[in-house]
């Protein structure tokens, strides 16, 4: 796939992501396309701390199977994160790279490339980072066999991690939503009865924060300008007029916190 193929895809994939109502669903639907888009064969994702005893590993579906074969020890091996912890963790910056780029002539005969060899017939591996983290790796490993990935493969993880963050910053949103609008019952249902958007509905929870379009903009990754088409879409779906009226009216309808829970300042940004 060459690489304006690759970067179309990848705005295909932000579309439907932001189309995507289950939170949990989010992070499986990117992994499985930046796998084939970064040239490798299987994936494994992390979005908290990574350590060689803890935390949930997120698996493309032949990863999951490949991994089921794996002993403790192996495991512990490949959730050391070498060579990307140490490389990370020292502050050089969050920019994609191979095992054998970071490595060097070291990472073929490493204990981690004999276990992926072994174990699972890799032999290369290309980390994927979120930018703006601070745990030594948070995001994505890419495993393939035979060469190591290319300069375009590398290329393409750059081009993506903005939308990782996107991502992960919506798939949280999502989430928080979920739980404060769930006190009332089947959010979902009440948000596709308003036909809002996922997108809109990070956009009006942050609404009740009281957060400007900039600063949700900020939050999101977006310009104020979109912002502000998001926040005209839900005016019109909502029929309401200004922000105020609009949050006081989704906490009536149970689409975000009720009054008890939020504090709703009354400047208006749309």
């Amino acid at each position: 796939m060459g690489l304006d193929r690759a970067y179309e895809r990848l705005t295909e994939l932000a579309v439907a992501a932001l189309h995507e109502r289950d939170p949990e669903q989010l992070w499986p639907l990117l992994a499985a396309a930046l796998t084939g888009l970064c040239g490798g064969e299987t994936l494994i994702y992390k979005l908290d701390d990574w350590s060689e005893d803890k935390g949930r590993l997120g698996l493309v579906p032949a990863a999951a199977a490949e991994l089921d074969r794996l002993g403790d020890e192996a495991l512990g091996v490949l959730r050391s994160g070498y060579p990307f912890a140490h490389h990370y963790a020292a502050g050089l910056g969050r920019t994609p790279a191979t095992a054998r780029q970071i490595a060097g002539g070291a990472w073929p005969v490493s204990e981690t490339a004999r276990v992926l060899g072994d174990a699972l017939d890799l032999n290369q591996v290309l980390a994927l980072p979120l930018p703006g983290t601070v745990a030594p790796i948070t995001g994505c490993l890419v495993y393939r066999s035979g060469a190591d990935f290319t300069d375009d493969h590398v290329r393409i993880a750059e081009r993506a991690q903005p939308l990782l963050a996107a991502v992960e910053q919506q798939r949280q949103l999502l989430e928080q939503w979920r739980r404060l609008a769930a006190t009332a019952g089947e959010p979902e249902e009440r948000a596709a009865d308003c036909a809002l958007t996922p997108r809109e509905l990070t956009v009006l929870l942050l609404l009740t924060d009281a957060l400007t379009a900039d600063a949700i903009g900020r939050r999101l990754g977006i310009s104020a300008r979109t912002v502000h088409k998001h926040i005209e879409n839900i005016y019109r779906k909502l029929g309401t007029r200004d922000r105020l009226g609009t949050v006081l009216h989704a906490q009536r309808l149970g689409l975000v916190p009720a009054p008890a829970t939020t504090t709703v300042r009354g400047s208006a940004i749309g």
